[in-house]
């Protein structure tokens, strides 16, 4: 990767997140961190109103953004692939929101890269178990408590086919035994707990903050799942 791409990687990198490390930058594009030093001195020197805080990392500015993004054929053609993925392993509400997004990345494709990608799309199948459509639409707004902590009610039906209504703190979505699984720390039980998403009758973000000041890594629960990871 020459230096030119290499700076607008960067740049790219920096909008994405609201803050990166240099050795997260350093690890993204195999260079040094003196080299990072430079990089980033080079980027403020034309203008661009990077900025740094201590013990978080590098940001930019709020209020600056990118001219709009442009695509290689291989990247498109990677987004196309997952679409497919995505269909197979997602519930209907990031089913909807990844072909929205989908729809945007083509429109700053140029008209012989959407030909291509068209093109490309009639010779990508994927066969989906029936136990893998998954007919709710939960995810997002899951997705979406666990970003801005908040509670969620949810009315859930066990092995035994008995139905309760709780209210949980969301940790983290786990896909294992072909299933999503909302991890969670529930207020009837005070513990954390596995609910399988098939088995939600109803779910409610309340709006409401956490109550629980820290919670457990979403790793450290993996470690205690029936799979092997």
């Amino acid at each position: 990767m020459n230096r030119i791409d290499r700076l607008f990687g960067i740049l790219t990198l920096l909008q994405s997140k609201k803050y990166v490390t240099a050795d997260k930058i350093s690890e993204r594009f195999n260079m040094s961190v003196r080299t990072v030093y430079r990089d980033i001195k080079a980027l403020q020197e034309q203008g661009i109103p990077v900025s740094f805080e201590q013990h978080k990392g590098y940001f930019l500015v709020q209020g600056y953004f990118l001219p709009p993004v442009s695509f290689n054929m291989d990247e498109a053609n990677a987004l196309l692939l997952v679409e497919s993925l995505v269909s197979g392993f997602a519930d209907r509400s990031i089913i909807e929101h990844y072909a929205t997004a989908l729809t945007k990345v083509k429109a700053v494709l140029k008209s012989s890269q959407k030909e291509k990608l068209d093109s490309l799309n009639q010779h990508i199948k994927l066969q989906i178990p029936e136990r893998l459509r998954f007919n709710f639409e939960y995810i997002s707004l899951i997705q979406h408590a666990i970003s801005e902590k908040n509670l969620i009610e949810l009315e859930y039906k066990n092995v035994k086919e008995e139905v309760s209504k709780r209210q949980v703190e969301p940790i983290g979505l786990v896909f294992y035994a072909f299933s999503w699984h909302l991890i969670a720390w529930c207020h009837i039980r005070n513990n954390y707990r596995d609910f399988n998403l098939i088995r939600i009758i109803a779910l409610k973000n309340l709006g409401i903050p956490f109550k629980k000041v820290e919670h457990m890594p979403l790793s450290d629960y993996m470690r205690m799942l029936p799979v092997d990871y």
